[in-house]
Formats: structure tokens, C-alpha cells, sequence
């Protein structure tokens, strides 16, 4: 049974208000609630639940990830402003957004810290309190790097305290990445190298060490971003699926190019990707936000396949409609994550997952991390199996996607660079690599260095805790 199935008795333990001003439901009833192992299991599981892009948690991560970018704009009728701000570049501290996404990561770091202040109290095998130990660990982590990617310094909460000690000031980021890979290497051998059927979507040792690499990325570490490469690959538990279009797929998600993967399932009851009616064109009944920008789709080399994977344009088949002009201010459409009516039983209730590592990208950060410790001839072998997979599916792949042979470290950089771009597109990365590489301002219309690398601390936030300070320049 997937994990989505036992969310819904959880939703009154998946507090809806600020963790700031309410007496959490951990701190308030954890005592007579944990009494079991199923108790446990129960509390894990709404532990996932702020993970989902659904109208409920009004995850807004997507649109700090791609409408800031240079690959999408807002699109849509205007209706979130918003939206149109983090375009512009004009948001402040009362962009709605903000505040939502802050608490919502923060209910899903408190029933994480539920678990793990409790998990030892409970009857339960060996076995089972590790693998719940770790995922709560790893959940926590993983709450935390989406904090502190998009707000830098935040609160660091590892563990439940009474509400009044919640008003603490916010630690640095180094601090927190130094947390979440503690508790990404506690977690990693506690979890399991594969997870069964009845258990998709659970964390495993190679998301753990994923994120791990990932944190380590954003510093700048190489040396520790091949280490915890070398520890994944090593689990023999991933692959290049060899369609691309396989990882968008209804049928054929949850494959071996998959390390960390949020389910969503089109049952009516709000555990559905609501990106299916966002990203949508308006003309099948979407929201047309994040219409794809001619920049993107001019980045792709010719004859490149994932393009018409990615992107919708004129004459194409769009979801049952032949897709004109009109469908976009830009002429163009996302295609990823966007299913027909004919198999979803509510538009805003999608059941395409979100990847949000994808071993594809492990390869990326492998071919990054030697270009910068100056090893391109390594650098390269990593690179040409992301282009060889897209090269096998085009129409000739003779001449397209030529293999990358410069040695040189500044072509191949922008080489690997180019494709995170056209890998990765509409997946969530583009605007924080354009942050962490240093050219955003080069690239973004609007962005100021020095301010726009992250957002504004939540003005609802700081009138709470006076302890909190905002960014320069908000």
C-alpha cells in the first residue's frame, strides 16, 4: 500500500497553522498517541505529507524554482499576483507565497522531530524503529534544505520543544547544511538500498546519500559530492531508464532512474499533482501558469528529443487538442507533468510524480564536481551517459548530441552547465543553479546580487518572533 493511502485519518496531525503561535500537536498529545507501532507508522506517514505539490499545501515551490528562472514565465490570468512578483522580481515579506511554503515545511519538520523524540518508546522490532528512524531523519533533512535553498538562515528545530522556546533565532546556512548531512549519513544505513512495491515513495540509503551529495554541492565540496557519488553508484540500485519520457510516465514512474521521488495519486481527495491544472494550458481547461520562454526551448541542440518531451509547440499533440499559438503567450507549453483528462477524475488531482532526484542528475553532479577539481577527460564519461541516452531516442543518431570531447575546463563546464538545463528542464533546479554558479544577475531580468539569492523571511514570521531577522535589502 502506497504511502498516500494512510495520509488521510493523519490530516488533523498535520497542523495547518503556524507552528509559531499554536501549541504543536506534538508537543500536545505525543505522549497518549504513541503507544504503537502502527501509531508510529501513522505518524511517519503525515510526515510525507507536506511533500506534495496539492491545492491543501499550496506548495509553491515550483514557482520559486522556475518562474524566477530563464525558463518560464507566469503565465496564467493574472489571478496570483504572486506569481507575477517572483517573475518581476518585486516580491516583499507579504508575498503569500512565502508564508505558506514556510509553514508548510515546518509541519512537516515537526511530526519528523515526533518521531524521532518518540520512536524509542514505542514496542516495535529493531528493524522497523531503524528504517522509521531513518526516514524521519532524512524527511527532516530534506524540510530543511528546501528551507534554507529558498530563505537562507532559518530556524533550526531538531527535536520538540515547548512553544515558547520556538522563537529562536534563525541559524546560519552553514549550520544548517552541516545538520541535515549528520542526519542524512545517521539516516543512510538505516535505511533500505531498495524499497518493495508496497513501500514506493518511502526514503532509501541512496536518497539519503543523495541529498547528502547535494548539500555538499551547494558548498562547493567536490571532493565529498564524488565521495557520496561513488556511494551511490555503488548500491547497483540505479540506471538510465532508457526513454526519457519514461520518468514523466503514469506507468512507468518509480523506475531505476528514480532516488527520490514524491508520489501523488488522482484519488478526489486532494493527493493529486496539482501541476496538472497549473502548468496546463488554458485552452484544455489549466491555469496556463509557467509558460515555457523561447530561451529555453532555443537551448536545446538540434534534433535534441527531449525538447518534445519537455515543451508543447505548434502541430504537436497536446493532451487529445493539436497545440497552436494561442495556447501560450510564448508560443509554448510545459509538457511534463500534464496528463489528459481522459485519465485523471479531477484536473487539479494529477498522478504524475515528482522527481525530485533523479540518478541522471547524480551523473550531472559527478561530471560538475570533476570539472571544478579540474579532471575534465573524467568529467567527461558522466556527461556522454546523459547525451548518449537522449542521442539513442532521437531521429538520427548519427549526428545529433555529438559526443562532448573538449578537455578544456571552462568549455566543458559550460558543456555540463548547458546540460542540467536541457536535462532538467521544468524539474526545479534552474533558478538555484543560475543562484549557486554565480550568474543569475547575468541571466535574470530584475535580479539584484546581493539581495535576490534568497527570499524574504515571511513578514507573518518575524511579527511572531522577534528573534528572526530579515535579509538585506527586504
Amino acid at each position: 500500500m502506497k504511502i498516500l493511502r494512510y495520509l488521510i485519518p493523519l490530516m488533523l496531525l498535520s497542523a495547518c497553522t503556524n507552528i509559531l503561535d499554536k501549541d504543536p500537536i506534538a508537543i500536545y498529545d505525543a505522549g497518549t498517541f504513541f503507544q504503537t507501532g502502527d501509531d508510529a507508522l501513522q505518524v511517519l506517514n503525515a510526515a510525507y505529507g507536506p511533500l506534495l505539490f496539492n491545492n491543501d499545501n499550496g506548495n509553491y515551490y515550483w514557482a520559486f524554482a522556475e518562474i524566477t528562472s530563464d525558463e518560464a514565465i507566469t503565465g496564467g490570468d493574472g489571478s496570483r499576483p504572486g506569481l507575477i512578483e517572483l517573475e518581476a522580481f518585486t516580491y516583499t515579506p507579504r508575498t503569500e507565497e512565502f508564508n505558506t511554503f514556510w509553514k508548510t515545511q515546518y509541519e512537516g519538520i515537526t511530526q519528523s522531530n515526533l518521531v524521532l523524540d518518540n520512536i524509542g518508546k514505542v514496542e516495535i522490532s529493531e528493524a522497523l524503529r531503524e528504517r522509521y528512524t531513518g526516514e524521519a531523519l532524512f524527511l527532516r533533512a530534506y524540510y530543511h534544505f528546501l528551507l534554507t535553498q529558498i530563505f537562507g538562515d532559518v530556524p533550526l528545530l531538531t527535536a520538540l520543544v515547548p512553544p515558547d522556546e520556538l522563537r529562536q533565532p534563525a541559524s546560519s546556512q552553514a549550520v544548517i547544511f552541516a545538520q541535515i548531512i549528520a542526519d542524512c549519513e545517521r539516516a543512510a544505513p538505516l535505511l533500505p538500498i531498495t524499497s518493495a512495491a508496497s513501500d514506493e515513495g518511502r526514503a532509501t540509503r541512496g536518497a539519503a546519500l543523495a541529498l547528502a551529495a547535494k548539500v555538499s554541492l551547494y558548498e562547493k565540496n567536490w571532493p565529498k559530492v564524488l565521495d557520496y557519488v561513488a556511494q551511490i553508484k555503488a548500491l547497483g540500485a540505479y540506471a538510465l531508464v532508457a526513454d526519457y519520457a519514461d520518468n514523466y510516465g503514469k506507468f512507468t514512474q518509480n523506475n531505476s532512474e528514480s532516488v527520490w521521488e514524491i508520489q501523488h495519486a488522482n484519488l478526489e481527495l486532494g493527493l493529486g499533482n496539482f501541476l496538472n491544472q497549473w502548468w496546463a494550458s488554458r485552452k484544455i481547461d489549466g491555469y496556463g501558469f509557467a509558460e515555457v520562454t523561447p530561451a529555453f526551448v532555443e537551448a536545446f541542440e538540434p534534433g535534441d528529443p527531449r525538447l518534445s518531451i519537455t515543451v508543447a509547440m505548434r502541430n504537436d499533440d497536446y493532451f487529445g487538442r493539436i497545440y497552436t499559438n494561442s495556447f501560450s503567450t510564448t508560443r509554448f507549453s510545459v509538457r511534463k507533468y500534464i496528463q489528459s483528462d481522459s485519465v485523471v477524475t479531477q484536473k487539479a488531482d494529477g498522478d504524475i510524480n515528482y522527481t525530485a532526484i533523479r540518478y541522471a542528475e547524480v551523473l550531472l553532479w559527478q561530471a560538475e564536481a570533476l570539472v571544478e577539481l579540474n579532471r575534465p577527460a573524467e568529467a567527461l564519461e558522466p556527461l556522454e551517459m546523459v547525451r548518449a541516452r537522449a542521442r539513442a531516442q532521437s531521429a538520427d543518431p548519427a549526428t545529433t548530441l555529438p559526443a562532448i570531447t573538449t578537455t578544456n575546463q571552462a568549455e566543458l563546464r559550460q558543456a555540463v552547465r548547458h546540460e542540467r538545463q536541457v536535462e532538467l528542464g521544468f524539474e526545479m533546479h534552474r533558478f538555484f543553479d543560475l543562484v549557486r554558479w554565480d550568474i543569475a544577475a547575468d541571466l535574470l531580468p530584475g535580479f539584484e546580487a546581493g539581495k535576490h539569492e534568497v527570499f524574504p523571511i515571511p513578514q507573518t514570521e518575524i511579527d511572531l518572533n522577534p528573534l528572526l531577522v530579515q535579509h538585506p535589502g527586504y
